[in-house]
C-alpha cells in the first residue's frame, strides 16, 4: 500500500536561497565600486578590470550583467559629469602630476605633496629654502625647484584655481636681536617672498592668498629637533572651493 507523502517535507531543496545570496553580492560590489577611486589607477589597471569584466569573473555569471547603456548608466554619468565631481577628477590628476613634477625633492625630503580638507598641499621645507632665523629665499640652491612650482602652478590641470601660501615656524622664540619681532613676522614674510619669487616668474598675484601663523600649526612634535624641522614649512595649497 503506497504511503502518502507529507506535505512540505522530503522534496528537493528550493532556489529561494540564490535570491539572498544575490542581494549579498550585489551589495558587497556596490561597496567595492563606492570604494574604487578611478583617479588613482592607471590605464593598465584599468583595462585590465574592463577585460576580466568581459571574459571572467563577473562576466562569466549567467543573466544579470549587461555593458549596454541604460536609466542607471545615464545616472552615472550624470553624476560624474557634475562639477564637484570634475574638480575631483582634475585635482586627482594634479596630485599625480605633481608627484611626478617634484619626485627627487620627494625623496630628498625638500618637498611633500599632500591632500586635506583644504586641498593639494605641496609643503617646501624652510630649511631647504630659507637661510636659518630669515625670510630670504636661498635662491641659488632653489631656483630650480621653485622655477618648476611656478610651471605647474600655471599648467593646464590647475586654470582657473586659486592658491594660497601659509608659512609655518617651530616654537623657539626668535632672537630678540634679530629683525623679527615673533615668529608672527617671519612666517608671514616667508609666505610674502615665495609669492613674489612666483609673481616675478609670471604668476598672478591675484590668484593667491598670503597667511602665517607662526607655531600655531604644528605637525610634529616641538620637543625634538627632527619635529622642528618638520614644523618649519611654508606649504603652497591648490584650494578647493570650499576654502576660497
Amino acid at each position: 500500500m503506497a504511503r502518502k507523502k507529507r506535505e512540505g517535507g522530503g522534496g528537493p531543496a528550493g532556489n529561494e536561497w540564490l535570491t539572498t545570496y544575490s542581494d549579498m553580492v550585489t551589495l558587497m560590489l556596490c561597496f567595492f565600486v563606492i570604494m574604487f577611486n578611478p583617479d588613482e589607477s592607471t590605464q593598465a589597471q584599468l583595462d585590465a578590470i574592463s577585460t576580466s569584466m568581459q571574459t571572467g569573473g563577473l562576466g562569466a555569471m549567467a543573466g544579470g550583467l549587461t555593458l549596454s547603456p541604460g536609466r542607471n548608466a545615464d545616472l552615472g554619468n550624470t553624476v560624474m559629469s557634475m562639477p564637484s565631481m570634475e574638480r575631483g577628477k582634475m585635482l586627482g590628476t594634479a596630485l599625480r602630476k605633481a608627484v611626478s613634477v617634484f619626485s627627487p625633492e620627494i625623496r630628498s625630503n625638500k618637498i611633500k605633496v599632500t591632500h586635506d580638507e583644504r586641498g593639494l598641499v605641496i609643503t617646501l621645507a624652510a630649511d631647504a629654502f630659507f637661510n636659518p632665523a630669515s625670510a630670504r629665499i636661498n635662491i641659488e640652491a632653489t631656483r630650480d625647484i621653485l622655477l618648476r612650482l611656478g610651471t605647474y602652478l600655471a599648467s593646464d590641470e590647475l586654470r582657473g584655481r586659486k592658491f594660497r601660501i601659509e608659512g609655518h615656524t617651530d616654537a623657539v622664540d626668535v632672537d630678540p636681536a634679530g629683525p623679527w619681532e615673533s615668529n608672527w613676522e617671519l612666517s608671514t614674510a616667508r609666505s610674502i617672498n615665495i609669492l613674489h619669487y612666483l609673481s616675478d616668474i609670471g604668476i598672478s598675484e591675484q590668484l593667491f592668498q598670503v597667511a602665517g601663523f607662526a607655531d600655531t600649526m604644528p605637525i610634529s612634535s616641538n620637543a625634538t629637533p627632527e619635529g622642528r624641522a618638520n614644523n618649519r614649512r611654508v606649504d603652497v595649497i591648490i584650494l578647493d572651493e570650499g576654502h576660497l
